[in-house]
């Protein structure tokens, strides 16, 4: 039997922040030590149609903070009558996060915060204290530091929704190719003015022919 304790989603997460919104991503791959526990898990949330987060750490504390979060972002939807802001979902989750619990007192995460608001697009790197840090990228999980580098060489203010998309794909294939922790697909999710969208396996799948990646086979 496979416990919250022990499974992991050792993991690839990935935020950019592109000319007219953000992209998260990340691949699908959970693990539960040296096994691959579920190879079509998901790790990015839509919050609002404005906003969505990243998940990597624990499975059951990642999917309790979701709820946690998407809950007080549709209240305050209700109560102001207007989408809340990038930063004040990424401060909001970070103060849960800072006054603990979770499965072992302390919530095991690593998360992204990001979304398009009146200010733009903006993404939030936060970690298992509650330490939220704003930056043009972001990376979280066992694969990060792979994803970095094709980040830190590839990354440009201002860049279009396509150089993004293919920097994101790119970011994951080298973690994927290092970290066993990461892979089997990927998932990739636009958030602009015009909402919440998520690429098709299919077009993904396309891209990243088309950049001379091979694809992983779907796991389901």
């Amino acid at each position: 039997m496979v416990t919250d304790q022990q499974l992991k989603t050792g993991t690839t997460t990935i935020g950019i922040v592109y000319k007219d919104g953000v992209i998260l991503a990340s691949e699908h791959r959970a693990t539960m030590g040296n096994i691959i526990a579920h190879k079509d898990v998901q790790k990015v949330f839509k919050i609002d149609d404005n906003l969505g987060l990243t998940t990597a750490g624990l499975v059951g504390d990642a999917q309790l903070l979701t709820r946690y979060i998407k809950a007080e972002v549709e209240l305050y939807r209700l109560k102001r009558q207007a989408p809340m802001s990038v930063k004040a979902a990424s401060t909001l989750l970070s103060n849960i996060l800072h006054r603990g619990g979770g499965a072992a007192g302390y919530y095991y995460v690593g998360l992204i915060m990001g979304g398009f608001d009146k200010e733009g697009g903006h993404v939030y790197g936060i970690d298992a204290a509650g330490g939220a840090i704003r930056d043009n990228y972001v990376s979280v999980g066992s694969g990060s530091l792979f994803a970095y580098g094709v980040l830190e060489d590839n990354y440009k203010k201002g860049m279009s929704l396509d150089d993004a998309v293919d920097i994101a794909i790119r970011s994951l294939n080298a973690a994927m190719k290092r970290d066993s922790a990461s892979g089997d697909g990927m998932a990739i999710i636009a958030i602009s003015k015009d909402g919440f969208k998520e690429l098709l396996e299919e077009d993904v799948r396309k891209r990243a022919t088309k950049l001379g990646i091979d694809y992983p086979k779907a796991a389901r």
